[in-house]
């Protein structure tokens, strides 16, 4: 048995908690605008099974209507977090969603994101889950 090819099994098994939690503290650790008052974690499918996440902050919001997530005055776009993974995308919508709500709930900067209006993840050609 071939101990690189375990680690490199491991390495591209997907995005783990840890990995979120550290991202997305240094994101909050930013200057955010008084403006912002709702969030997007929006999802990117790449290449090759790899998968992208950012967050944006937006200065409407609106449950009824999911254009409120392109009014952006906040974005992480030049720092998003990657990661490979061979799930298709509902499944890894499905963990992202799982472990923003877990962040939400235990994160440190939890509280911070769930007192604007809104909050939503989804990608960006897609249906927007509100949490």
């Amino acid at each position: 048995m071939n101990l690189f090819g375990i680690f490199k099994k491991k390495s591209e098994s997907g995005l783990t908690y840890s990995e979120l939690e550290t991202w997305l503290n240094e994101v909050m650790r930013m200057t955010i605008p008084d403006d912002v008052v709702a969030f997007c974690f929006n999802l990117y499918e790449d290449v090759n099974k790899s998968w992208t996440l950012e967050l944006i902050g937006a200065s409407s919001f609106d449950p009824t209507d999911s254009d409120w997530a392109c009014d952006e005055v906040f974005t992480t776009r030049d720092k998003p977090l990657t990661w490979n993974d061979n799930k298709e995308w509902q499944d890894v919508q499905t963990v992202t969603v799982k472990m923003i709500k877990d962040y939400l709930e235990k994160g440190k900067y939890g509280k911070a994101l769930k007192e604007r209006q809104g909050l939503a993840v989804g990608f960006v050609d897609g249906d927007l889950t509100l949490l």
